[in-house]
Parts: structure tokens; sequence; C-alpha cells
């Protein structure tokens, strides 16, 4: 990145280093797709204003039933890249720092050393547990709904409720997800280009080591 001029003299521009690679860039704009294509449809077959303005039911079903079965691929294509492994790694793994951040994330204390973090914080490596789990619930209970010859009645009656009330949650979540997101600039850079400031890194990542 070349530098900037400022009154006649070069500035050098902000140090970056690499954060997120294509592949697992990918993988983060593929899902969030895929899910956005699972609540729209979701919200367009279970809000009567939704489902009165687009109308077309079935084929509404049909779309929410694709993109809901293709969900999990991404991240099974993402297994082929070294990088995306690594950070799946990175979020599987928790050390006493994360308990730190964690007490001091419910106190909220936003002081920089009382939320030290490595690559991914508490907050996301939690997240990240939580869309894996409930994805995998919604899958498996979309299924038994999908294919309602296979089953009993009364596990596509228990298939429904958990589907339903999950669906309601996953939106609450995601909606404070894509609020954390819009609040952070720099994050949002780094999975749009791959590369983040060195100084957000060091502010909010102290323990990362790229």
């Amino acid at each position: 990145m070349p530098p900037r001029v400022d009154a006649g003299h070069p500035v050098a521009a902000p140090a970056r280093v690499h954060r997120f690679t294509r592949a697992e860039r990918w993988v983060h704009r593929t899902t969030a797709a895929l899910m956005g294509v699972c609540v729209v449809t979701a919200a367009c077959l279970y809000i009567p204003a939704f489902a009165e303005l687009v109308g077309r039911r079935e084929l509404v079903v049909r779309i929410h039933e694709v993109a809901g079965v293709l969900l999990p691929v991404p991240v099974l294509m993402g297994l082929a890249s070294r990088a995306f492994r690594a950070d799946l790694g990175h979020l599987n793994r928790w050390g006493p720092h994360d308990r730190i951040w964690l007490r001091a994330a419910l106190r909220r204390d936003h002081r920089r050393k009382s939320r030290p973090a490595a690559k991914f914080n508490a907050g996301q490596k939690t997240y990240a547990a939580w869309i894996a789990g409930a994805t995998l619930v919604m899958l498996g209970t979309g299924l038994l709904m999908w294919f309602t010859h296979l089953t009993p009645l009364k596990w596509r009656t228990s298939a429904t409720f958990v589907h339903d009330w999950l669906a309601l949650t996953i939106g609450v979540v995601l909606a404070g997800h894509i609020g954390m997101a819009l609040g952070d600039p720099e994050s949002r850079r780094g999975l749009r280009t791959g590369l983040v400031s060195r100084e957000w890194a060091d502010r909010e990542h102290p323990l990362w080591r790229p």
C-alpha cells in the first residue's frame, strides 16, 4: 500500500496484518447468504403480513428446504482449506484468558486489559459453537418435517415445536451478531478483504500472533 502524502510529506499507511484467507471469507459469505435465505423464507412462512405480501407459499417452502439442506455445505467444503481447519481449532480451543474475557463481558467491563483474546475472543467462540449446534438441530428437525412419511406423528410434532422455537432464537441471536458487526468496521474489513490494521489486532486480540 503506497504511503499517503500530508502537506507535502509522506505519511506511512497504517500497517495491516492478514486475518482471513479467500477460502475462509468464501465460507463465511456463503454460509451467511444461505442463513439469510432461511431466515427470510421462514419469516414469509410464519408471519402473516409477509406471507400475504409474497404469496406462492409452496415455492417459498421449497426454497427454504433447499437452503436449509445446503447450509452445512460451505463449512464442509471449507475443510479442504488448511487455514480454515486451523481457525476451527482456534474456535474450539479455550484457555484461561477466555474465562477472564467472559467475566469481563458479564460485568460490562470494556477496558482493554480486562478482555484478553487470541485470534477469536470468547464471545466469538461461544457464538460459533452455539450457531453450529443450532444449525445441526434445525437440519435434523427440518428433515423430520420434510419426510413426513418416514417418521411417527409424535416425532414430527416434536420436531415442529423445536424447529419453530429454535428458529425464533436463531433470529434473535443473528440480530445481535449483525449488530456487533455493524459496530466494528475493522472486523468487517477483515471479513471483506482479509486484512485488518495492526493497531486493531493489538487492541482487540492482544494474544494473537499473526
